[in-house]
């Protein structure tokens, strides 16, 4: 029998401060500014997912609103569920060697400064009308 392609799950906290600024990375590998996010674990909700892997890149525990959208990156075959979150507690700060740099963004230097394929993550926790399903290629959405 063929083994049957996989997909890896990802959570993405989008993140908004009580000033609408909303929390933003910037990746070690790519060094492309994204929101919080990573690898969902085997034995965790993607709601506990997103808390621990904001709480890793960032240092600031979040509690996680609603689910925002479904997005595919069709090159990679990754699929990552991203939540609109608040922070609850902790302290700002880099705690993993993912994430060189976190800053708080205005809306207008998410869309300019983080590729398309995350800042529609972003716009979509602006939105009620959602969840969104969308794909992307790593970078643009197509």
């Amino acid at each position: 029998m063929t083994e049957l392609p996989r997909h890896s799950v990802s959570v993405t906290g989008v993140v908004f401060g009580h000033d609408r600024r909303v929390l933003a990375i910037r990746r070690s590998d790519d060094d492309r500014w994204v929101p919080p996010g990573g690898v969902l674990e085997l034995d965790e909700t993607p709601e506990e997912g997103v808390v621990r892997e904001v709480y890793e890149e960032t240092g600031l525990y979040v509690k996680p609103e609603v689910l925002v959208g479904v997005y595919k990156n069709m090159r990679l075959h990754v699929v990552s569920l991203a939540f609109r979150c608040h922070v609850v507690a902790g302290q700002q700060h880099t705690t993993t060697p993912e994430a060189r740099q976190v800053e708080w963004f205005s809306i207008d230097d998410a869309q300019r400064l983080m590729p398309e394929a995350r800042a529609i993550r972003v716009m979509d926790a602006l939105r009620d009308d959602g969840p969104f399903v969308r794909v992307h290629d790593g970078s643009d959405l197509l």
